[in-house]
């Protein structure tokens, strides 16, 4: 189908409660100012509107969200309870399609972990990011042959690659299959990056022959030794999303960079200050540090019933499923979120500096 559908998709069917997003006056979010996490956290549903991502990975919101259905025939999503299996339309399509290509391979399928919060924001618990609908965590277990029951799905752990407590990956657990997944998340252009623990990449790096070029999208970061964790460049149609500054495609990531995360600087506690200091409250994100445009997400109409925004499922879902590669049009200029509605995140420090240990 052709972008000029999908673009009468967001402006119909999507705008069933008839309305857009447009710029609020920033008295009137000050006026209902309150901590982020609490007001995206509480809710339910998406907001209907044309799909966008705004603002940064780590501080935004989402418009247009899509769910992906809790099962297919080449996945299952995990801890239904956390309300998390929202997305940009164009990421649901990603995992749908991962899955499949990825069973091609020969991997038994994906137990999909979190993504976004039905319109995006700070989660009560958890991630730092996940704000925009871009973000999804994949679990490095392969699906079981059988259906996991709602009550395993809150209790059934992952399973870590690495040997004990050591940064390494425990050579009984790590399979070819595993480095075939990420390298297929990784071949896709529209993946901008896959974070993973530091011990996977260097695995990755003693062990892929051949073309190493999809390397340079695998991360090394703290945590992910559970799950692989897939992010998304902005997309077509968000002129107010944030982009994340570009990496060097053409390193492989092995070098200087891995080897400062298997030194001590990545993991030993900050040094306490003589005399103690009193630590002070972490001041909460506020829904006024956010673009203005989420607080207008807020207050946008839910739909009907999670069908109607289910993926492949109902009218929305089916709709946009017709068209992962359309390119929808950028919304109007009155509508869109202008670069100066929200600041930035402050640069991270480059290595070797040590940094504090992230929430992402």
């Amino acid at each position: 189908m052709s972008a000029k559908l999908l673009t009468r998709i967001g402006f119909a069917a999507l705008l069933s409660a008839g309305t857009a997003l447009e710029m609020i006056d920033g008295s009137d979010a000050l006026a209902a100012d309150q901590p982020a996490k609490q007001a995206f956290g509480s809710q339910k549903l998406p907001a209907v509107a044309p799909p966008q991502s705004v603002g940064f990975y780590s501080k935004g919101c989402l418009a247009g969200g899509v769910a992906i259905p809790v099962d297919g025939p080449t996945w299952q999503v995990m801890r239904l309870s956390r309300n998390r299996r929202w997305g940009h339309p164009r990421m649901i399509a990603l995992l749908e399609k991962l899955s499949r290509e990825a069973a091609q391979d020969g991997w038994p399928g994906l137990l999909v972990g979190d993504i976004s919060q039905p319109r995006g924001g700070p989660m009560l618990t958890g991630h730092a990011s996940h704000q925009v609908g871009l973000d999804a965590d994949i679990w490095l277990t392969p699906m079981p042959k059988r259906r996991f029951t709602d009550e395993e799905r809150e209790k059934v752990s992952a399973v870590s690659m690495l040997k004990g407590d050591s940064l390494y990956v425990d050579p009984n657990i790590w399979t070819p299959s595993r480095a075939a997944l990420l390298k297929r998340a990784a071949g896709y252009p529209e993946v901008e990056r896959i974070f993973v623990h530091p011990g996977i990449k260097k695995k990755l790096c003693d062990t892929v022959t051949g073309d190493r070029s999809w390397m340079a999208k695998i991360r090394p970061y703290w945590g992910h030794h559970y799950h692989f964790h897939i992010r998304m460049s902005c997309q077509p149609g968000s002129p107010g999303c944030k982009p994340q500054e570009p990496i060097d495609r053409n390193d492989d990531g092995c070098g200087k960079p891995l080897a400062w995360w298997f030194t001590d600087e990545p993991w030993k506690p900050a040094k306490p200050s003589t005399p103690p200091k009193p630590v002070k409250p972490r001041k909460p994100m506020m829904l006024s540090d956010l673009p203005p445009t989420c607080a207008r997400i807020l207050d946008e109409p839910g739909p009907a019933s999670i069908a109607d925004v289910t993926f492949g499922l109902g009218t929305v879902g089916n709709a946009v499923a017709t068209t992962p590669n359309a390119a929808p049009e950028a919304l109007p200029a009155s509508q869109a979120v202008p670069a100066a509605a929200f600041a930035p995140p402050a640069p991270a420090p480059s290595v070797p500096l040590p940094v504090p240990r992230p929430r992402n």
